[in-house]
């Protein structure tokens, strides 16, 4: 079922495009995030730890208190806590595409939702990311045997 090419008038087409554009931008963010951690998202027991981290909670401080800007230093987020940021937005969209894939199996049916998620994963690896940078693993999806 192919998706790519010029919509026309075709609004089916056009669904399946947009579909498989979104599906490319979350796995094309996942990919930026993994390989932003160092995480081999490809490497089964990487992929689990990501799946189940628990995050390190920073401590949020007493809103009641007003701190004085001018006295404060300005420096930012710390890394830890950047990346902390980040592997909690990894997992979240980790999650999130399992659920996207899922719903495009029951909204276009198991065929049309393969294809779609196979291009967007030959599309990241156009773009320079090795296969398997987003930690999709098709062949497990679509072929669990």
């Amino acid at each position: 079922m192919p998706i790519d090419g010029h919509a026309g008038d075709d609004p089916v087409a056009d669904h399946l495009r947009r579909m498989g554009d979104s599906a490319h931008a979350l796995s094309a963010r996942i990919a930026r995030l993994a390989v932003a951690l160092g995480v081999n998202l490809d490497n089964d027991a990487e992929l689990e730890q990501v799946l189940h981290i628990d995050a390190v909670r920073v401590p949020v401080p007493d809103r009641r208190v007003t701190p004085d800007r001018r006295a404060a230093p300005r420096t930012g987020m710390s890394t830890d806590r950047r990346k902390s940021h980040m592997r909690e937005e990894l997992r979240g969209l980790l999650v999130l595409r399992y659920g996207v894939a899922r719903s495009y199996v029951g909204r276009v049916g198991f065929d049309a939702a393969r294809h779609i998620l196979v291009s967007a994963q030959e599309q990241l690896v156009r773009e320079g990311f090795r296969p398997g940078a987003d930690g999709a693993n098709l062949r497990r999806l679509f072929d669990p045997d």
